[in-house]
């Protein structure tokens, strides 16, 4: 798909969403869904765009760019928890969307980072 605004309704379709849904899974309004969906519309920032990725798990770069699988494709890919907007954290998007491009191995000591850094 060669627009953003394409592939961003495309995500959201395909995830059985409405842009009510999205909206309210990204934290704006409806009418900014509708913009970043219609050509010649707004684009949403980065960190929006993250959401929609992991929200409509697709692949970020896919989101943004148009290149690579839309859609995790095999096994290596971190299942994403469902949680409401009021659990997420400061940069949850994007240490979501660093971990699903490291390997397996980087993932596994990212995690021990994080255990460790939890106690």
């Amino acid at each position: 798909m060669k627009e953003m605004c394409d592939r961003i309704r495309r995500s959201r379709l395909t995830a059985g969403l409405s842009q009510s849904q999205l909206a309210q899974e990204t934290g704006v309004r409806r009418s900014a869904v509708a913009q970043w969906e219609r050509e010649g519309g707004t684009c949403p920032s980065v960190t929006h765009l993250a959401q929609i990725a992991i929200v409509t798990q697709v692949h970020f770069e896919w989101l943004a760019t148009g290149r690579g699988p839309g859609r995790p494709q095999d096994g290596n890919d971190l299942p994403i928890p469902e949680i409401t907007p009021a659990e997420r954290v400061p940069h949850e998007a994007e240490i979501l969307c660093l971990l699903r491009k490291m390997t397996p191995r980087k993932r596994k000591v990212a995690r021990a980072i994080i255990e460790m850094l939890e106690d």
